[in-house]
């Protein structure tokens, strides 16, 4: 079975959560007889075909982006192509150029939405983009859900809901390196140990801004991992509070990345708005067994972090809610190493990579079956 993959990015261009969550599907479908393309914009196609681990990756020229939105208007030839190639096409959403793709070259292979967020922040041009996008999951065959609690709190998905299954997004332990005793020398040596940690790409919504504010007159340190949008504002908040508690290292490699989550106290994910839809960091951080601390915007992040079971969840958008809950992880060490524990239980009984391959791949054959 092929199945070809589409969205707005991918590795190695960019780095974030849908990438990762792409990346994952591949790969633990892979070992169930699925053959996995991903078909994605670049500014800097070279190669146009990369080999990788969970099959090639096919890149054309993005012409400009608008809202986040890559428009490769050259490209609509090679999806055709690719689009032929597969018995399955794999939409990830948003990318309303995807659902132009999809209507404009008249494809009649089986499809499937992979929903990763509703479109939160531009909201004049969602009401232009609206009615695309009805005529794009309209002629969907079917509409994944990340979690039960997006799937009942999106408006969107509400008018879908005949077709509209739910898989949880699952990682692959085996696809991460373990952490060297080396690695986590020169991680210790840099940033020390028993620190909070944030790993993500810095956008509008990941509220990072709380997060420095609970962090003023502090005991404790963070580690704030990533770049982004939002990096120039949020170092300059970080001098002008006069912070001096707080890392930042910039992108990481793996090795890096889970040589700090095992020297991390819990790991702070403080987003503040629906476009944080699941958190594949936060599931990073049960895997590593370390507590989390979320907040309650009603999506998959609550379905991974449960409230005093696996960490804490607080008010969104609240520096002061932030602060509490990490004094109590700080200050409580047997709690938090419970929390931690039961983390990782509940990764290994509902997020695991191989469980959603299976999910995945019995969608796939229904949909073939049904065509």
């Amino acid at each position: 079975m092929k199945v070809l993959h589409v969205y707005r990015t991918y590795f190695p261009d960019t780095q974030g959560g849908a990438e990762e969550v792409i990346r994952q599907i591949c790969r633990n479908t892979k070992t169930l007889g699925v053959e996995s393309r991903v078909f994605y914009p670049s500014s800097h196609p070279e190669p146009a075909v990369i080999s990788s681990e969970e099959g090639q990756l096919i890149r054309v020229k993005k012409n400009v982006e608008i809202a986040s939105c890559g428009f490769c208007l050259g490209g609509l030839g090679e999806f055709k192509r690719q689009a032929n190639w597969a018995d399955i096409i794999h939409y990830h959403f948003p990318w309303p150029f995807a659902d132009i793709m999809h209507l404009a070259t008249g494809i009649r292979k089986p499809s499937l939405v992979t929903y990763h967020s509703d479109i939160v922040r531009q909201r004049l041009l969602g009401c232009v983009y609206r009615p695309l996008m009805k005529r794009f999951l309209n002629s969907v065959d079917r509409i994944v859900a990340t979690s039960n609690n997006y799937a009942k709190s999106s408006d969107i998905l509400a008018d879908y809901s005949d077709k509209v299954s739910v898989i949880p997004i699952g990682i692959d332990e085996a696809s991460y390196p373990e952490a060297t005793h080396q690695a986590l020398k020169k991680a210790e040596d840099d940033f020390g140990r028993d620190f909070f940690l944030f790993i993500g790409v810095w956008r509008y919504y990941k509220g990072l801004q709380f997060l420095l504010e609970a962090l003023k007159d502090r005991p404790y340190k963070a580690v704030i991992v990533g770049t982004g949008p939002e990096e120039t504002y949020l170092k300059g908040l970080a001098n002008q509070m006069g912070l001096t508690n707080v890392s930042f290292p910039g992108y990481i490699d793996d090795i890096t990345k889970v040589s700090l989550l095992k020297l991390s106290q819990a790991f702070v994910l403080p987003s503040h708005l629906r476009s944080e839809a699941f958190g594949v960091t936060l599931l990073e951080s049960a895997m590593a067994g370390k507590p989390m601390i979320s907040t309650e915007i009603g999506t998959g992040t609550s379905y991974i972090n449960k409230h005093q079971e696996t960490g804490l969840v607080v008010e969104p958008g609240k520096s002061e809610a932030l602060q509490g809950a990490m004094d109590i992880i700080h200050h409580r060490g047997k709690e938090a190493v419970k929390m931690g524990k039961n983390a990782r239980n509940r990764f290994e009984s509902h997020f695991t990579g191989e469980k959603m391959g299976h999910n995945y791949a019995t969608i796939y054959a229904s949909l073939v079956g049904e065509n």
